[in-house]
């Protein structure tokens, strides 16, 4: 490749293998889930068969959002073989990597427990991917944050740092400023210290969230706001602190991953 530069395009397209069989075979093939999982994106396969060529009949045999074992099937396939054959590798990676997404979310669901909490997730997800990323979320039981910087005012430690409103009333007035100039929009506010609380909540915030807070002070911070504004804890959070903030009356807790950490599922094409 030296040389040929990273917009040089190739001499030949297209799938040099596939065109080696004749067009008119047919056959059939299942989507097989190779250890457990919760499965998300089957919606996607007959939309990207159709991308190349359509022809195919597609059976799911699950939906999203429901926990399959291994060696379960998923969808069966009956058509062109060159089409399947072409879109196969694409399909896969949209099914495997949003269902590793709906799969680790279930089992930081799972970590909470019984608890009224909500699991949340965050904007920090693949470029492109974050409709897709944020449903297999919710397929995996937990709930959708933001979708974008539009739905909701949540002044960060940047924004506070920008505009040099780091605690006390600084902090409340800017926090004010986003109540009158979005009336209709859910004003956050993010904290790193219990001193920063009272203000904000006199400031009127619809909910307050407490970053990087250990036990101990989420516990304390809860009891502080009392109810005046939703609470939302993020920060460190892992499966394993997870069951530890399950009892302390949180609203929220959100959790970015949920997506940057998850591990693509494993799921097959079986020729039939």
């Amino acid at each position: 490749m030296k040389g040929a530069g990273l917009a040089a395009k190739p001499a030949l397209t297209g799938d040099v293998t596939t065109a080696l069989m004749p067009r008119n075979l047919r056959g059939g093939a299942a989507l097989v889930a190779r250890h457990e999982m919760v499965v998300c994106g089957l919606m996607l396969a007959p939309l990207i068969f159709d991308v190349y060529g359509g022809g195919i009949i597609y059976k799911p045999l699950a939906k999203d959002g429901m926990r399959m074992g291994k060696s379960d099937v998923l969808g069966l396939l009956k058509g062109r073989m060159d089409v399947i054959l072409q879109a196969e590798r694409v399909m896969l990676n949209f099914l495997q990597r949003i269902s590793g997404v709906a799969t680790q979310t279930a089992r930081y669901v799972e970590a909470l427990g019984k608890s009224k909490t909500r699991l949340l997730d965050t904007r920090k997800t693949t470029p492109g991917f974050r409709v897709l990323e944020k449903y297999a979320v919710a397929c995996g039981g937990g709930w959708n944050h933001r979708m974008g910087l539009f739905d909701r005012v949540l002044l960060k430690d940047n924004h506070l740092a920008a505009a040099e409103a780091g605690r006390g009333a600084s902090l409340a007035q800017l926090a004010s400023c986003a109540k009158k100039r979005h009336p209709k929009l859910i004003v956050e506010v993010e904290v790193d210290e219990l001193a920063q609380i009272e203000p904000v909540l006199e400031a009127g915030a619809d909910v307050i969230l407490l970053d990087n807070f250990s036990r101990n002070e989420l516990v304390k911070a809860v009891r502080m706001i009392n109810g005046g504004a939703f609470t939302e804890a993020s920060g460190g959070i892992t499966i394993k602190n997870l069951p530890a903030l399950a009892d302390i009356g949180l609203d929220f807790i959100s959790c970015g991953a949920l997506v940057h950490q998850s591990v693509w599922a494993d799921i097959g094409l079986d020729w039939k």
